[in-house]
Order: structure tokens, then sequence, then C-alpha cells
């Protein structure tokens, strides 16, 4: 069932889009329809934490392994950005405020070996997905743990997630639990059901292959929030 998700959605129907100005037409992607509301959309059930127990782990082509507490994380310099999210599913979401950690700022905390390149993200449930080292060390990648002046609803990955705005919001994991850096890239969940392994919405790079499809009435928002 996980593995067809990139064949259904590859030949969505596309929304009709309302007319928009020329500045935020601009700023949506090609295929992709703006809303207001913010659909959910993930695998598996929401998790439940007690943040006593919590931490997230640095692992991989580091010189010393962490794990970071919620607390630890938040005593880290905060940053409030403000952010075009883009799903894969075709909805686009302009203006979005995040809070939380800079992930360049917490790879100040680390050693990380100069061989490290990409970076794979674990996430609960059984999640996992990669980006490249590079994209995260931009500005507006967060840590987030606030999501327009308040702390994360659990399906929008209460205690912690990953905004990545560069790329399709997949890339962005909710209940993110560890950070493997690595010397060589490696494909997460999606990237190894169908979907691009880099994830570029303005050049709708969706899929790994032109060979997916999905009819019209499969298309849809998701639950909304």
């Amino acid at each position: 069932m996980q593995s067809n998700k990139a064949e259904r959605l590859k030949n969505a129907r596309i929304p009709n889009k309302p007319l928009l100005d020329e500045e935020l037409q601009r700023r949506l992607p090609p295929g992709q329809t703006l809303t207001d509301s913010f659909p959910i959309l993930h695998e598996g059930k929401v998790p439940e934490y007690d943040l006593s127990q919590w931490n997230l782990r640095i692992f991989g082509e580091v010189e010393e392994e962490h794990n970071f507490s919620f607390e630890q994380l938040q005593a880290m310099p905060i940053t409030r950005t403000v952010s075009d999210i883009h799903c894969v599913t075709r909805w686009s979401k302009f203006d979005t405020p995040w809070e939380g950690v800079r992930f360049s700022d917490l790879v100040q905390q680390l050693k990380i070996k100069p061989e490290a390149h990409y970076v794979m993200i674990h996430a609960d449930p059984d999640y996992e997905t990669n980006v490249a080292l590079e994209e995260l060390m931009k500005d507006d990648v967060l840590l987030a743990w606030n999501y327009d002046g308040k702390p994360l609803t659990a399906k929008h990955g209460w205690p912690l997630r990953l905004i990545v705005p560069q790329f399709y919001f997949w890339k962005s994991a909710k209940w993110i639990r560890g950070i493997e850096f690595m010397k060589e890239d490696r494909r997460g969940f999606w990237e190894n059901h169908g979907f691009h392994n880099i994830a570029d919405p303005f050049k709708e790079e969706r899929f790994s292959s032109d060979e997916y499809e999905m009819p019209e009435d499969e298309w849809k928002y998701c639950e909304a929030d």
C-alpha cells in the first residue's frame, strides 16, 4: 500500500487555482494550489510522548554522539522564521510562522566529521528522510517546536519537527528523534517508495520517474487542521 502512494499521486487532478497577483503567483510552484488551511498527512498513528523521557539522538559521522533533551534544545538560540510550504499532494500554504532552533545553530554544538555531506532524519513512527547537509545549513531550516506562536499540535509534529521549506513537505519530518550524519546519500522512506530524492517543488520533483499514475478522484487535501 505504501509503495503505491507515488503511483496514486502522479496523475492527480490539479485543482482549479484562484487568480493570484503576479507576486503571489511567482511564489507558487507549478502544479500547486494555495490553501489557507493546514492539511495533515502522515503514515501510522500519532505518537505520544513523555518529555522527561524524550531525547534527540545525534550520531553517524560525528566525533561524539549526543542525546539532547527538549530543555537543552530550547536553551539554544531561538529563531523565528516565516516560510512558504509545499506538499507533494499539491497544496501550498504561504507565510507559515515557525519558532525553534536553526539546524545550523545545532551544528555549532557538534563536531561533525569533514566527510559528512548528507543527513538522514529519523522520526517516529519508523520514518526517515534524507537531505543534503548543505541544504540543512540554510538560514530558514529549523528544528521547530512552535507554530504561529503556539506549541505544535500532536498531529503537526509535537514536540519537534524539521522545517525545510525549499523542498516538498515530506522532507520536513514530524516527530523527529534522530539526526544521522552520513558520508554518502541514502534514500529515506518515501524516497524508497517512488518519491523524488531531492524534491524541489519549483522543478516539480515529485517522483523518481514518469511511470507513476493516480486517478483524478484520488487527489485530496487529506485531513485539515
